[in-house]
């Protein structure tokens, strides 16, 4: 898909595939800077492999312009596009395009590819094209490179955003260097940010800015707990190591063993489902967890409204991969249910410990699970931290709010007159 004309000056949000179903910060991104009046053209770099998508998709007013497309045919017609623009570009300005060869080749010393670049060809052709004169990757790695690339290349300016796995697995020396060129940066939380100052020195083009929730959609449910029937616990997210579910299922195993009656409910996809699920059976708890896949919004909002509890069991991996401000932890706060989750990153963030959640440490098994049993057992505790988990999360994390404060910063930018 393209989008027609090069008259109108619109800010390019890059972002790896779209849409993608896990990626719902970056749909509700999309769509929340459109209504703030932020004109846009989507790009990704590659087309999505994933069959199922959230039907908000259809909402996003922008065309997506795929730099790499999946399929044989696709992928050599594509090289060819981007061997083709860079040819263009090297005949425009020669300099400015070996001063991006330089860049390139010593980000490929630590990346091992330049690939990248390859794409900002295209991707610069296209923005001129497309009368884009800013463009914002979604995140700090490949996006980001792409981005600063196509800068070298064309001189149009670039942002990008920085959230988990994108920003503590970076090298250090190539994330400076995104920063320094860079009109500003968005961290979605506070620890983000600090991360980022403390690795780059660039305090003043570091902006905090939570993705937010749609606190309309995510809201309290008619659904209630049924006397002495067992506690409905659930977990949503990836099923990947940083979520922590080995952790969980060992809270909910001795949960049972000390007499609490409780189920858990596990929504999301992800490469650990048959480890999780085999580690479930070995602990005995085959009849008393769940694991009900992928879900879209519009499905899971009837997930949070059956359940009794949520758990965000996040922990620190050992490359350092971690969790910022989960989406579905805000979702479940605005859906108005007591949260216990792990003191990890972004997340003390949201919760204030006692008031809207409890916090308890990462990777401690007996700490959630007592924790857990404080919620299903003292009287009124539950309903007080439903409570203030919703007040939380419209006070600090609606999505118009964040998206009003965040669209300022690309108006300026988007006003340019298209080059």
């Amino acid at each position: 898909m393209t989008s027609g004309g090069g008259d109108v000056a619109r800010v390019a949000y890059l972002t790896k595939r779209f849409p993608r179903l896990s990626e719902t910060f970056i749909l509700d991104e999309i769509l929340s800077l459109e209504r703030a009046g932020v004109p846009l053209q989507v790009f990704a770099v590659a087309d999505p492999v994933e069959q199922l998508s959230q039907p908000d998709v259809a909402q996003v007013r922008s065309s997506v312009i795929y730099l790499r497309q999946s399929g044989r045919w696709r992928l050599v017609r594509g090289f060819v596009t981007s061997v083709l623009a860079h040819f263009r570009l090297v005949a425009t300005d020669p300099a400015r395009w070996r001063q991006a060869l330089s860049a390139a080749r010593q980000e490929r010393a630590i990346t091992g590819t330049i690939r990248p670049f390859i794409d900002a060809g295209r991707l610069a052709v296209q923005l001129r094209r497309t009368g884009c004169t800013h463009v914002h990757a979604a995140f700090a790695h490949g996006p980001a490179s792409t981005a600063r690339f196509a800068y070298l290349l064309t001189g149009i300016p670039y942002s990008f955003g920085a959230h988990a796995k994108d920003l503590y697995l970076s090298d250090r020396r190539e994330l400076a260097d995104k920063v320094a060129d860079a009109s500003f940066v968005l961290t979605c939380s506070m620890a983000a940010q600090q991360e980022l100052v403390s690795q780059t020195g660039a305090d003043a083009k570091i902006v905090l800015a939570y993705h937010g929730v749609d606190t309309e959609r995510f809201a309290p449910g008619p659904a209630g707990a049924v006397a002495d029937a067992p506690k409905r616990i659930l977990a949503v997210g990836r099923l990947v190591e940083k979520k922590g579910y080995p952790v969980l299922l060992a809270a909910v195993r001795q949960l049972l063993d000390e007499g609490h009656e409780v189920r858990l409910r596990v929504v999301g996809g992800g490469p650990d489902q048959e480890r999780l699920a085999t580690l479930a059976r070995e602990l005995g708890l085959d009849r008393r967890v769940s694991f009900a896949g992928a879900r879209t919004h519009q499905q899971i909002v009837a997930e949070y409204a059956q359940a009794d509890l949520f758990v965000q069991a996040s922990v620190v991996i050992a490359d350092g991969d971690r969790d910022g401000v989960p989406n579905s932890l805000l979702e479940a706060m605005a859906s108005g249910l007591p949260v216990v989750a792990s003191r990890v990153s972004g997340i003390p963030e949201a919760i204030e410990d006692g008031v809207s959640g409890v916090l308890v440490p990462p990777g401690d098994p007996g700490a959630l699970a007592q924790a857990l049993a404080r919620v299903v057992t003292e009287d009124g505790f539950a309903d007080r931290l439903g409570v203030g988990a919703r007040h939380r999360a419209i006070a600090d994390f609606d999505r118009r709010t964040c998206a009003q404060a965040l669209a300022p910063l690309f108006r300026p930018v988007a006003a340019e007159p298209a080059r």
